[in-house]
């Protein structure tokens, strides 16, 4: 991950943590597209398109050991998923975004992590807009709440900002007094409106919009929480890096219990819900994409395809059809992987080392934030 000095060495230090491995080699068919110019802002760089391609036939893909795929009836009917195109769009240069929140007004919000920037872009003609957070912040996870505001965990700040995004205005709600810097990661909502969030240093916490309260936690097994994840009926799950484990939250005590996916030190990094409540985790260190079901309290396990060598699945968001999808930055894919019929299939980033480390969409399309290139990219599909 390209880094940049920028005055404070806690934002540094909040890089390097995010990187946890270095990126592999980008893979010798990708082409690389040309930066957007260093003085674009806002930017006005034509965004590039190409259709998808999959780097591998859809067969089934092997679950890992333990788990059960789907029934032979099942994959049998399932019908297969349509075409997929990937367009990218650039942002200005060393902005390095990270996390992104595409709204139901079409535009896609974005994390600037390295410049201290809230961002928007507008698809429809390529450019983008850029809000100032506050001097020293850097910017990680992005939602968009109940009340249609930007809500972002900023570890630059060591709080929580809220965006409003009609009037701009920027709101903080520093951790409390004291806490040490938490290397704030990821914000979800429970079901009562109140915002959750993790911090790499050991800790998760919940902000109480209406009267600002901030409660900070500390995780079990120390060091790690890093995705974080709401399912449909507002239970809160988070996933620890560093611990190899799947917290549930208690929202009355705040306490977390731990689950144990069946691949012990997998490196869970992300998290994200279906339809019916189940909770995705990508396997980091493990190579796989891990399904957990509550009712059942069961777990499923599947490698994710890279080639000849263990997988990089960095993160995972789960599309209207209950499709998985997940950032494997071993081929420097995205992946879709097709529950009902047991298949994956990669799609090759159109940009070299793109390094998209979180991903997020709407129905029909898939954004995610290539910080390695400084470009967003979105998956359409039909």
């Amino acid at each position: 991950m390209r880094l940049r000095f920028v005055g404070t060495a806690g934002l540094l230090l909040a890089l390097i943590a995010c990187a946890r491995q270095p990126a592999p080699a980008a893979p010798a068919t990708s082409s690389a597209l040309a930066e957007p110019p260093a003085s674009a802002q806002p930017s006005t760089a034509a965004p590039t398109s190409a259709p998808a391609s999959a780097t591998s036939s859809p067969a089934p893909a092997k679950p890992a050991a333990g788990s059960a795929g789907p029934s032979a009836d099942a994959a049998a009917s399932a019908k297969p998923a349509g075409e997929v195109r990937l367009q990218e769009f650039p942002v200005p240069r060393g902005e390095h975004p990270h996390d992104v929140a595409p709204t139901p007004d079409g535009m896609v919000w974005y994390t600037a992590q390295v410049t201290g920037e809230a961002g928007k872009l507008d698809p429809a003609t390529g450019q983008s807009k850029q809000i100032k957070l506050g001097q020293g912040s850097a910017p990680h996870g992005i939602i968009v709440g109940p009340d249609k505001a930007l809500w972002i965990t900023d570890g630059g700040l060591n709080a929580i900002v809220r965006v409003d995004p009609a009037t701009e205005e920027v709101r903080r709600f520093p951790l409390p007094e004291g806490q040490k810097r938490a290397d704030l990661n990821t914000p979800t909502f429970d079901a009562r409106g109140r915002l959750w969030f993790t911090g790499q240093n050991g800790i998760y916490g919940r902000l109480d919009p209406a009267s600002g309260k901030v409660d900070v936690f500390d995780a079990p097994k120390g060091r790690g929480p890093y995705g974080m994840a709401s399912t449909k009926d507002g239970s809160v799950f988070y996933v620890s890096l560093a611990g190899s484990y799947v917290g549930r939250i208690d929202p009355d005590t705040g306490k977390a219990s731990l689950l144990q996916p069946p691949t012990p030190n997998q490196g869970s990094r992300r998290v994200w819900a279906d339809s019916r409540g189940r909770v995705w985790v990508s396997e980091w260190d493990g190579g796989k994409l891990a399904v957990y079901d509550p009712p059942a309290n069961s777990w499923q396990e599947f490698a994710v395809p890279a080639g000849t060598q263990r997988a990089l699945v960095y993160a995972v968001y789960v599309d209207e059809r209950d499709n998985p999808w997940v950032t494997e930055w071993r081929t420097n894919a995205l992946v879709r992987y097709e529950p009902a019929r047991n298949v994956f299939t990669a799609f090759p980033f159109p940009s070299e080392r793109a390094e998209v480390r979180q991903i997020a969409g709407r129905p029909g399309e898939v954004w995610g934030a290539e910080s390695g290139t400084d470009k967003l990219v979105v998956a359409r599909f039909q």
